[in-house]
C-alpha cells in the first residue's frame, strides 16, 4: 500500500513556511490572533524587482497563513530615516551635497513630494498597488518620531557593551566594541553617519556626540565638528542596522521576515539581540538569493542596472511578475525584461493546467501547480482562463504589422491561424504589451554590451541527429515555399526524409521560434514572420548549438 502524501495548505513553499511559522509560535506559546509579517525596504533609490520582491514574497506567506485559517498583516517598512550614501544612476548630481543626510530631509529632485524619501516611498507603494499587494505602510522616520522604538533603543544602549562583544563574536566586526549602535542627527549640519556617540546618560535618556567624519562607500565625508546632546526619544537619530531590525521585530511583534543572503550576518546579530537583549523571540526567516542581471551582477541602485516593477509591467501582466516571485525562493536567478515572454507563457501554461481536466499522477506536484496558480492570482481565481497566445508570436507579428494598424493586423493574423477565436479587450491589452516589448527590444540591444546579450537557443539533449537534419532541411526549403500550404508541406517532407518523429520536430521548431513546446499552425505563422527571417533563426540556433 502506497503511503499517502500529506499536503500542507496549497502544497507550495509558501504553505510550508506558513506552517513553520504557526508551529514555532505555538511552541513559544504566542498569541495567534494576529500574525504579522514584515518587509523592510530601502528608501535611497528606485524600488526594483529585488527589493519589491521581498514584499511580494512576504505577502505570499501572509496569504498562506490566511489559507491555514489565521489572520495576518503585511507591514511594508520603509527605511526612510536612513542616511543617503550614493546618488543613484539617473538622478541629478547636486544630490551629492546631501550625502549622509537622512533621505526624508533631502529635497525631492522631481519636486512632486516633500522629500526624496517620500518620493521613493510613493514609488514603492505604487509598485505594490499595481501588483494587488495588500499591506500596511510604515515610514521609519515617522516610527522614530512617534516613539515606536523608544523602549528598544533604551534597552539596546544600556547593553551596548555586551552587544558590541557579541557582534565581534558572530561576525568578526569589532566596530561596535568602541562605537554605540546608535547615531543621532547632528543639530548643526543635519548629517547622520558623521556623528559619533561618546556617552549615554540612561537616567536622562540622552546621548552625547560629536559630528566627526564617516567613510561612506569610497568617500570620506567630513562632519561639521559640532558637539552636543540628543534625547533618544525625540526621533532625531536611529539605531544601526546591526540592532534596528531587532528593535522593529520586538516593537511590532513580527513573526516572519524573509531576507537576502547578502545581509545574513546582520540578521544573525539581530536575531541574537531580539532574543537575548530585548527578550522577544525573533521572527521566523526564509533566506533568498538576490536577483542578478544577465552579466551576473547584483541588481542594485548603486550599480545602475535596476529593473523596476513599473518597467516590467509596461510589457507584461501583474500575474507574470507575481509568478516570478512565487515560483521558488531558493537559487540565484538572472533577470531582465528579455525574460518577459518566458514568464507570460509560463503563466498561460499554469492557468491552462489549472482549468484543464488534466491531473499529474504525482499528487504533490499537482497540488503545487494548482496552489502556485491560486497564489499567483492572489487566491481570486477567475471564472474562466484568459487568452493564451505565445507572447513571442504576438511580438513578432507586431514587428511586421503596418504602422498605425498593429492591433488590427495582429488580431486578424491570430484569428486566421486559429490562435484565437476573435478580438477581445484582453487580447488587445496583450498585443499592446508585446508590441511595446518588441519596439523597445531594439533599443535594449543597442544599449547592451555584446557579452550581456542573451545567447541563441542551444539544442536540448533530446534533439537527436534526425531532428537536427529535419530542421536544416526545413530551413533550406523555406526559400522555395511561397504559401502557408507549401510551408506545411515542406515541414512534413523534412520530417519524412529525415526519419524523425513529428512530435520531436514540432517541439524543436517552436522552441526555436517561440521558446515554447507548442505554437500556432506553422504555415500561417511563418508567412507572417517571413520565410527568410525564420530560416535564419533556425540556422543560427543550430549553428550556435554546434559551436557550444
Amino acid at each position: 500500500m502506497s503511503q499517502q502524501v500529506k499536503i500542507i495548505g496549497r502544497g507550495t513553499w509558501l504553505d510550508r513556511v506558513a506552517s513553520e511559522v504557526i508551529e514555532r509560535d505555538r511552541s513559544l506559546g504566542r498569541d495567534l490572533s494576529l500574525i504579522r509579517v514584515e518587509s523592510g525596504l530601502g528608501a535611497s533609490g528606485l524600488p526594483h524587482i529585488g527589493s519589491v520582491g521581498d514584499a511580494i514574497r512576504s505577502y505570499g506567506v501572509k496569504m498562506a497563513l490566511e489559507g491555514l485559517g489565521y489572520k495576518s498583516e503585511l507591514i511594508a517598512y520603509s527605511d526612510d530615516l536612513d542616511g543617503f550614501r550614493k546618488v543613484p544612476a539617473g538622478f541629478p548630481e547636486w544630490l551629492n551635497d546631501y550625502i549622509a543626510h537622512p533621505v526624508t530631509r533631502i529635497p525631492d529632485p522631481f519636486e512632486c513630494h516633500k522629500s526624496f524619501g517620500e518620493h521613493v516611498g510613493s514609488l514603492l507603494k505604487a509598485s505594490l498597488d499595481m501588483l494587488g499587494i495588500d499591506y500596511t505602510f510604515m515610514s521609519g522616520a515617522e516610527a522614530y518620531k512617534r516613539g515606536l522604538l523608544n523602549d528598544q533603543i533604551k534597552i539596546i544602549l544600556e547593553n551596548a557593551e555586551v552587544i558590541g562583544d557579541k557582534i565581534k563574536e558572530l561576525t568578526g566586526q569589532d566596530k561596535y566594541q568602541s562605537v554605540f549602535p546608535y547615531t543621532p542627527i547632528c543639530k548643526n549640519c543635519g548629517r547622520l553617519y558623521t556623528t559619533k556617540v561618546t556617552g549615554y546618560d540612561a537616567a536622562r535618556g540622552v546621548v552625547h556626540y560629536k559630528c566627526d567624519s564617516a567613510q561612506i562607500r569610497d568617500k570620506l565625508v567630513q562632519g561639521c565638528g559640532y558637539e552636543g546632546d540628543r534625547s533618544i526619544t525625540e526621533g532625531e537619530g536611529k539605531l544601526a542596522w546591526k540592532s534596528e531590525f531587532a528593535a522593529r521585530w520586538a516593537a511590532l511583534d513580527i513573526r516572519f521576515e524573509a531576507y537576502g543572503k547578502d545581509i545574513a550576518d546582520s540578521v544573525k546579530v539581530n536575531d541574537w539581540i531580539c532574543e537575548n537583549v530585548l527578550k522577544r523571540a525573533p521572527p521566523h526567516h526564509a533566506a533568498y538569493e538576490l536577483f542578478q542581471d544577465k552579466a551576473g551582477r547584483k541588481i542594485a541602485k548603486s550599480v545602475g542596472n535596476v529593473l523596476t516593477p513599473q518597467e516590467w509591467l509596461a510589457y507584461a501582466s501583474p500575474d507574470s511578475l507575481r509568478l516570478l516571485m512565487f515560483k521558488r525562493i531558493v537559487g540565484a536567478r538572472n533577470i531582465s525584461v528579455d525574460d518577459v515572454p518566458t514568464y507570460m507563457d509560463e503563466f498561460d501554461e499554469l492557468e491552462a493546467y489549472y482549468f484543464s481536466k488534466q491531473r499529474d499522477p504525482n499528487t504533490m506536484k499537482d497540488a503545487k501547480q494548482r496552489g502556485l496558480y491560486e497564489y499567483t492570482v492572489l487566491t481570486s481565481v477567475p471564472p474562466h482562463p484568459g487568452v493564451h497566445v505565445p507572447y513571442r508570436q504576438v511580438a513578432e507579428l507586431a514587428v511586421v504589422a503596418p504602422e498605425g494598424a498593429v492591433e488590427e493586423f495582429v488580431t486578424k493574423r491570430l484569428i486566421s491561424n486559429g490562435a484565437v477565436a476573435g478580438p477581445s479587450p484582453e487580447l488587445s491589452t496583450r498585443i499592446g504589451w508585446a508590441a511595446k516589448w518588441a519596439r523597445d527590444a531594439n533599443l535594449r540591444v543597442e544599449k547592451t554590451a555584446e557579452s550581456d546579450l542573451p545567447k541563441a537557443p542551444q539544442t536540448p539533449p533530446d534533439w537527436d541527429a534526425k531532428t537536427v537534419s529535419a530542421l536544416r532541411s526545413f530551413a533550406e526549403a523555406l526559400a522555395q515555399s511561397k504559401t502557408s500550404d507549401e510551408i506545411q508541406g515542406a515541414a512534413f517532407e523534412s520530417i519524412r526524409s529525415s526519419g524523425t518523429e513529428p512530435s520531436k520536430f514540432f517541439s524543436a521548431i517552436y522552441h526555436i521560434l517561440l521558446g515554447t513546446e507548442r505554437g500556432p499552425r506553422l504555415g500561417p505563422y511563418i508567412m507572417d514572420a517571413g520565410q527568410g527571417a525564420t530560416a535564419n533563426k533556425i540556422t543560427a540556433a543550430l549553428d550556435n548549438s554546434r559551436k557550444s
